[in-house]
Parts: structure tokens; C-alpha cells; sequence
């Protein structure tokens, strides 16, 4: 099945060069947005905060998508985690533009400082299939970002989102959104492999993905779309999945 996914994917290359240089140039590419990069939710002092999150990543890590950061997945996942559980926490995000799994375990995870993380929110994976980067390729990127955090933080729990159906991409033409979905498809399997074998765990891709979820770009996500993600990934987080369950429902 890999095999002919793959195959399947090079043989509409064509398609991938000609309507992606087209959807480059159309696409508006947005900044992060304004904020610091670091915040805080509880009643605690943030030194005694009981769970500690690190969201870490590409530009969903980031929040591009958003004008303000307090509308982006870090802060509203750590929200999500005080409503649930009364826990004081600490958030942090490092995502970029563009950035793919090797970026991350090579300039990422090395430059941040050894704080004492409980949590790791892990957004990447989709730059890997628009770079139409082989299982191989991001088995070598990806297998090596996991041992590079479970090395750094060996008690924190990992949680992986993978990348979205990007057939339901509104910035992507229809030729383009179904060759990068063929490419995201082998990024999800190897991705969901090496997190059983590297002691990380999988999340599925949204289970849904609406209009109202993406930013003006069409791309990104909206502040509705932040927190739609951060309701699917609570669960995962906390290692309770029926949280997921309870607390996933419509965008917008």
C-alpha cells in the first residue's frame, strides 16, 4: 500500500510542480503572530505549575493563522488543560515557518533552554509532505526529532498531531490537495510507527476540517481553527482519551 501511494504520487509530480508554483505565488504567507511566547494559566506562582507544556513545531506551533498568540494552540490547549483539571500551567511555543522534522531536531531542540516540560505537543509533518519528502527521508528527520526530545525530556509525554486531510485545504486546487494527501498519507503511517516504537504517542488527524477552522490564507488555521485543534488534543494529552471524546465538536 505505501509502495503504491508513493508511486502514485510521483507519477502526478507534473501536477504537484504546476499547480504548486501557482499556489505559492496566490497564497498570502502570514507572519506569527503578536505575543510573547510564553504564558501562564492558574492561580499558582508559574515556578509551581504542575503541568508544564512545550507546543513545538511548524507554523501551527507557532500560530500563524492568528493576529494575537493568545488565539494559537499553545495557550488555548493549556486553557483546556486547567479547565480539566484544576492543574496550574505553564506554556511555551516553538514553531516556524516551513519547518520540517530534521529543522526540528537539528536547530530547535538543541537551542531550548532544559526546562523541566511535563507535556510536548509535536505539530509537524505537513512541510514534510508538501517537500514531498519520502518515508525514508522522514523516518531519518522524525525518528531522529523524537529521540532528540525523549533524550532532553525523558519523563515528559509526546504527543504527535499529524498533518490534516489536505484534500479539505481550501488554498490547495483540487490536483494539488490530492497529490500532497497521498504524501500525507505516508508521513501519518511512518509518523504513527516510529511514535509506538520511540515512546511518543499518535493522536489522529482532525476529524473534521471546515472552512471555518482555516485563516484568510486558506491554509492555516483560524482562531476558531486553534481551538478546535486544542479540543481534540486535550484528551491525548492527558492521557484520557473519552476528554477528546467529551470536548471535539463542530468549527466556527
Amino acid at each position: 500500500m505505501s509502495f503504491q501511494t508513493a508511486f502514485l504520487s510521483w507519477a502526478m509530480f507534473p501536477v504537484y510542480v504546476w499547480q504548486g508554483i501557482a499556489a505559492r505565488r496566490r497564497i498570502e504567507r502570514m507572519p506569527p503572530p503578536d505575543g510573547s511566547v510564553t504564558g501562564f494559566c492558574g492561580t499558582e506562582a508559574i515556578r509551581d505549575a504542575a503541568i508544564r507544556l512545550l507546543v513545538i513545531g511548524d507554523s501551527s506551533a507557532a500560530g500563524v493563522g492568528v493576529a494575537n498568540i493568545d488565539d494559537s494552540l499553545a495557550p488555548k490547549l493549556a486553557e483546556r488543560l486547567y479547565a480539566l483539571t484544576g492543574l496550574s500551567v505553564f506554556w511555551r511555543t516553538a514553531g516556524s515557518n516551513s519547518a520540517v522534522s530534521a529543522e526540528g531536531r537539528d536547530h530547535v531542540v538543541p537551542n531550548l533552554a532544559r526546562e523541566a516540560f511535563t507535556h510536548i505537543v509535536l505539530m509537524i509533518g505537513t512541510n514534510d509532505a508538501k517537500n514531498f519528502h519520502g518515508a525514508r527521508k522522514f523516518k531519518k528527520g522524525f525518528g531522529g526529532l523524537l529521540y532528540a526530545l525523549k533524550a532532553k525530556w525523558p519523563e515528559a509525554r509526546i504527543v504527535w498531531s499529524p498533518p490534516v486531510d489536505l484534500k479539505r485545504v481550501p488554498a490547495l486546487p483540487r490536483g494539488l490537495a490530492h497529490v500532497l494527501e497521498l504524501r500525507a498519507r505516508l508521513i501519518r503511517r511512518m509518523g504513527a510507527r516510529l511514535c509506538v516504537e520511540r515512546g511518543a504517542i499518535a493522536s489522529t488527524s482532525l476529524p473534521r476540517v471546515e472552512p471555518a477552522g482555516f485563516s484568510r490564507d486558506g491554509f492555516h488555521a483560524s482562531i476558531e481553527g486553534y481551538a478546535y485543534y486544542a479540543n481534540h488534543l486535550v484528551g491525548y494529552v492527558l492521557g484520557d482519551r473519552s476528554r477528546t471524546d467529551e470536548t471535539s465538536g463542530a468549527l466556527g
